[in-house]
């Protein structure tokens, strides 16, 4: 049996987050021996395997010199056959350290979440090579990723496996009743400006003709920017039309009972709230931003997708898809058989494939 290591941040809130939580099942289903390594002690997604968690053990006053000591300890103990890291990985003295002198395995695997490449590349194509060993494999969450990986560093041990989407669980969770009336639509997920432009969103929803209809706009989620997100509701008169829910584990009810769910990022890796609401049979409508969206959406079939940073396109697509009653009737009928390749049975088989 395989003795497999999941390291990741944290199992909160985040997207990556949610698919280490997702993996450590999808890996203990294959009977691999699974155990997670978490450095912050946040938990909001159920998990599968061995948990070492470094704050939780050793609270926040350990040193990074003790830290790696910690980790360089845990590590050799193990002797894991694969680590797969899952974290950010921005510093490359801190990265570097980690991947020569802390962790063992007999193969590593990093994925990258993210076509902010900076978050898990040095810059420089020397510096990354240095970093990323000859036993170390690449893989990004989506395909436009991996070619711009492979393009800009030249990286030949690089592949790409979607974020799975586990439709069983989520038809559970949306099945839930949650206390809502009236018609709405929906953006959910971390609450960061500079990465999900909630700008775009209220001056797109202002511009667009649904608050008019009494469509209102929730916006669900934690995150560093909700004061910032309240204030710019304020700012732009939207009190009375778009209601701010704090994060809570479980959205698909909402997800369920949305009209649509909209999209504005800057920058993505995989969405996977877009493959959450086709789940739940919600269309979508998201920006064309890198990377994701259009390896999700089948534009007219299962959502629309627009330019991005247009406020006025954006605008004009909330308006269609309420608008066109045909054009939704069909979206809406093609949701949940448009994300079968993403499946977490299809997903869990290409991770089968990729650890034999």
């Amino acid at each position: 049996m395989k003795k497999i290591c999941i390291i990741t941040t944290s199992l909160g809130k985040g997207g990556a987050e949610r698919f280490s939580a997702l993996l450590s099942q999808m890996l203990s289903e294959l009977e691999y021996e699974v155990h997670i390594m978490m450095t912050k002690n946040d938990i909001d997604y159920a998990f599968f395997g061995e948990m070492f968690n470094l704050q939780q053990e050793f609270g926040d006053n350990i040193s990074d010199f003790k830290k790696i000591k910690v980790l360089r300890s845990y590590f050799k103990k193990h002797a894991f056959d694969v680590i797969i890291d899952n974290r950010t990985r921005n510093k490359f003295l801190k990265e570097f350290i980690l991947y020569h002198y802390v962790f063992k395995a007999k193969k590593m695997i990093s994925i990258v979440h993210s076509y902010y490449l900076l978050n898990y590349l040095p810059r420089s194509k020397f510096l990354a090579k240095l970093l990323y060993k000859n036993k170390t494999k690449i893989i990004t969450v989506s395909k436009e990723i991996q070619e711009t990986v492979i393009s800009s560093y030249g990286f030949k041990d690089c592949g790409h496996i979607y974020n799975p989407v586990d439709v069983e669980k989520i038809d559970k969770g949306a099945s839930q009743e949650v206390a809502i009336s009236g018609d709405f639509i929906l953006s959910y997920g971390r609450i960061d400006e500079p990465v999900k432009n909630f700008t775009l969103l209220l001056k797109a929803y202002k511009k667009s003709f649904l608050h008019q209809k009494g469509i209102k706009l929730y916006v669900i989620g934690g995150g560093k920017d909700v004061i910032f997100l309240k204030e710019k509701i304020r700012e732009l008169a939207l009190e009375d039309h778009v209601d701010y829910i704090p994060f809570v584990n479980n959205p698909f009810p909402y997800v369920k009972k949305a009209l649509f769910t909209v999209l504005t990022s800057r920058h993505e890796g995989f969405p996977m709230v877009l493959l959450e609401a086709l789940a739940c049979q919600t269309p979508v409508i998201s920006v064309n931003c890198k990377s994701g969206p259009k390896e999700i959406i089948q534009h007219g079939a299962n959502g629309l997708i627009v330019e991005n940073y247009n406020a006025e396109a954006l605008a004009n697509a909330l308006n269609t898809l309420v608008d066109d009653k045909s054009l939704y009737t069909k979206c809406k009928a093609n949701a949940k058989n448009s994300i079968d390749k993403f499946s977490i049975e299809k997903i869990t088989k290409e991770w089968e494939n990729l650890l034999r």
